[in-house]
Order: structure tokens, then C-alpha cells, then sequence
């Protein structure tokens, strides 16, 4: 599983984790992410993201 970064605030999208408070359940890939989906924290779209490794 892979983690993306948001650009904008540094948030980790985590797929092994998900974003069940956004309804993205654990395991859920970033390309199976709906389009409408924010950031979280910022609340930038999916193109503000990058992917990421520690």
C-alpha cells in the first residue's frame, strides 16, 4: 500500500489506513478515491497530492 502528501499541508493519505471520517475505508487505493474527495485538513482536491515515501 501506498501513501500520498498533500502539497498544500502535509497531510499523509494513508491506503492501508483510509480516511473513514471522509468514507474511504482501510485499504482504499488513491486512484479508487472519488473525485470529489478533499484533503482532510486543508480541503484541496486529489490533484494537490503527491505520492510519498518516508
Amino acid at each position: 500500500m501506498k501513501k500520498w502528501r498533500c502539497v498544500v499541508c502535509n497531510y499523509i493519505y494513508d491506503e492501508a489506513v483510509g480516511d473513514e471520517d471522509g468514507g474511504l475505508a482501510p485499504g482504499t487505493k488513491f486512484v479508487d478515491i472519488p473525485d470529489d474527495w478533499v484533503c482532510p485538513l486543508c480541503g484541496v482536491g486529489k490533484e494537490d497530492f503527491e505520492p510519498y515515501e518516508e
